[in-house]
């Protein structure tokens, strides 16, 4: 009898020991992620670091020198509920993902769009704005383009910038136009100007507020072509910066942060003296 208890007090301590060690290998993984996390990161440097591209009005720097718009508070009001400091990194359209992948920043904010392609290298949290394709023209043709798919012919040139949603968008939908792609603003919104072109296609609201810019010589064109959702980017393999994001949204779209900002910064011309 006594033998058969120990061996029956041997086996119930393997089996306790065989059930308990994954148990205890899962929990030290998980602790290992949490202290690895960029959530843990930026609360150990006091900084979150923010990678952005320049856009009118999503981000743009004011005659002061600050830097301003959607984006930025945004980013700022993120930065604010985390207790943090705020680092903003101003980066290329088309280097935002490498520099995000190489630590250069912690996170995109940068109107960028969560596309299938984009989300095989990097992670996207829950939209917290939509944005669409629009298009404004050179006022030489506003007899001619009523809609934006009056575009669509080769007799046309429609312009937009390198990397960015609305370069596809044209692509797709504007296959019989000619189609040249610019990698900074200036150049291309001045080759509009110059009558060199017949449009720009960009998101929105960039194309209403070229026109707002240049009444005399551009016209928008009513309608847009597509509606995207915009989300903030985050490395891989980080579920915990992804589900605070993804919980931070929620709160500050239900309180209304978000649509008093795109109310200001979209539908409004208010902040046109901050640049000038």
């Amino acid at each position: 009898m006594k033998f058969r208890l120990t061996g029956t007090i041997i086996t119930l301590t393997f089996l306790f020991f065989m059930i308990s060690t994954p148990l205890v290998l899962a929990a030290n993984i998980q602790k290992d992620l949490a202290k690895s996390s960029t959530v843990e990161k930026i609360l150990r440097s006091g900084k979150l670091k923010v990678g952005m591209a320049t856009f009118v009005p999503w981000a743009m720097q004011s005659k002061t020198g600050e830097w301003v718009g959607f984006e930025i508070d945004v980013a700022k009001r993120l930065a604010q509920d985390m207790g943090v400091k705020i680092e903003f990194v101003p980066t290329k359209w088309e280097g935002l993902i490498p520099s995000l992948l190489t630590g250069k920043f912690d996170i995109i904010i940068a109107g960028m769009m969560g596309t299938p392609q984009r989300a095989l290298k990097i992670n996207f949290s829950q939209p917290y704005d939509f944005t669409g394709t629009q298009v404004c023209i050179h006022k030489d043709y506003k007899d001619k383009i009523k809609t934006p798919m009056d575009l669509n012919d080769p007799a046309y040139i429609v312009l937009s910038r390198v990397g960015v949603t609305a370069a596809e968008t044209a692509k797709k939908y504007l296959p019989k136009a000619q189609k040249r792609l610019f990698s900074d603003n200036g150049s291309m919104v001045q080759e509009l100007l110059n009558g060199k072109a017949t449009a720009i296609i960009q998101s929105l609201p960039e194309p209403a507020q070229l026109v707002a810019k240049n009444p005399e010589t551009l016209a928008l064109v009513e309608g847009t072509l597509t509606k995207e959702p915009i989300s903030i980017g985050v490395r891989k393999g980080d579920p915990d910066m992804l589900a605070y994001l993804n919980n931070w949204i929620e709160v500050v779209r239900a309180e209304g942060f978000l649509e008093e900002k795109a109310d200001y910064w979209w539908r409004s011309m208010d902040w046109a003296s901050l640049l000038e």
